[in-house]
């Protein structure tokens, strides 16, 4: 019987297993569209292709260029579309084609398809109606290339500097499933805070979002306050609150006041606030704070201090406020397992000009992703709490889906 041979390019047939379905190729045409990176002639590796290859770096971190491609072109032999003249593009190549992508299609992407994943049935996806959210950041050792350098910096100066360029990474998660669903990159200079503006457009009504001490300023948490969505924030010692009262939770209610107010400005704006009088809001804002110490994590009794824009206590009260707090952690143990399990821990981003670097973080974000999302559908079949589903035996299923479907050499 004569073998049937599949039509088109054979990397029109790439696939990426379970990962394709949240990643589907209309949606890839559709960013392809919208970032005009569509290739002008028929190319070896078309944009389509290079967007799943760059999702599969993300997967396959530590492998070579090569091998990332060969894991990829899945189920030719059984589908009889084997060609032995096919050989999988050199390195070079590779490199040439994700130049030719660019940054843009990839975040494009990341913006349109990383949503929030947990339903309203999810486990320890929700405080009441809201859903949590975190906040945080961290950095990426990038290759030490000059233009990496320059783009990214290194952290530190002198003898002292790092080893590496780094590139710093600020996210917002859902705490429930652990997805990224909003980042920001840029130099490691570039605080988290400076960062986190732009992460506003991620925050809907209906969410509440934690965040550490680190990113509180007046400015940022008016800006994201605007966005409709509840916040829960701690703050250090050195932010000054004007009382207001006391609530029936052992909360109470008070002023946050814009930097630079003299300490008899902020008394007579908690006065106005305590008569049930109106305060100017880009001078001051109304919050209610709740205090707390967690004895048998911090035997030095430390009080940790929470402001939130939730300001009824029948509506959360207290301890309810405090114990979601916590879930901030799991922002934490998102940016671990994009480190230490997809990248490898201690490895390095192997591409050697900044565009590739983002692309290639934004390609680890997209992974991370997927596989996060695939365990909340898990989970929530089986009635469990996400937290209870092991990242890494999520990350060896698919490695080992897209291994099985592209057991092919050249």
């Amino acid at each position: 019987m004569p073998q049937a041979v599949l039509s088109g390019r054979l990397t029109d047939h790439i696939g990426l297993g379970v990962l394709s379905a949240r990643f589907h190729r209309d949606l890839l045409e559709e960013v392809i569209n919208r970032t005009g990176c569509r290739e002008k002639r028929s190319r070896r590796l078309p944009a389509h292709v290079m967007i799943r290859y760059v999702i599969a770096m993300g997967l396959y971190a530590q492998e070579s260029a090569e091998e990332v491609m060969r894991r990829l072109v899945g189920s030719l032999r059984t589908m009889g579309s084997w060609s032995d003249d096919w050989q999988v593009p050199t390195a070079s190549a590779i490199s040439q084609a994700r130049q030719r992508l660019g940054v843009a299609p990839v975040k494009e992407l990341f913006e349109r398809a990383a949503v929030p994943v947990a339903g309203s049935g999810t486990k320890g996806a929700w405080l009441g109606r809201r859903r949590l959210m975190a906040i945080d950041g961290t950095s990426f050792d990038v290759a030490d290339t000059p233009a990496n350098v320059a783009r990214f910096g290194r952290m530190g100066s002198g003898p002292k500097a790092s080893a590496y360029p780094k590139v710093q990474v600020t996210a917002v998660i859902e705490c429930a499933s652990r997805a990224v669903v909003g980042a920001v990159l840029g130099p490691c200079s570039t605080g988290e805070r400076t960062q986190a503006a732009d992460l506003t457009g991620v925050l809907k009504p209906g969410m509440l979002l934690l965040a550490d001490s680190g990113f509180y300023s007046f400015e940022l948490f008016n800006r994201f306050t605007a966005t409709g969505a509840d916040l829960a924030w701690r703050i250090g010692a050195s932010v000054s609150l004007g009382l207001v009262r006391w609530l029936s939770d052992g909360s109470y209610l008070a002023l946050i006041y814009r930097p630079g107010l003299s300490a008899e400005r902020r008394r007579r704006l908690a006065q106005t606030a305590t008569d049930g009088g109106e305060v100017p809001a880009d001078t001051a804002r109304l919050v209610r704070v709740v205090d707390y110490t967690v004895p048998d994590r911090n035997l030095d009794g430390e009080l940790i201090t929470v402001i939130t824009t939730i300001t009824d206590p029948t509506d959360v009260p207290a301890m309810d406020l405090a114990t979601a707090y916590h879930d901030r952690w799991e922002e934490e143990s998102a940016l671990n397992e994009i480190k230490s399990d997809l990248r490898g821990r201690g490895e390095v981003l192997r591409s050697k000009t900044p565009d590739l670097v983002e692309q290639q973080m934004w390609g680890l974000l997209l992974a991370h992703y997927a596989i996060r999302a695939l365990l909340v559908n898990a989970a929530d079949e089986a009635g469990y709490d996400p937290d209870r589903l092991s990242f890494i035996r999520g990350l060896r299923l698919v490695r080992r889906q897209v291994t099985d479907q592209a057991a092919i050499f050249p």
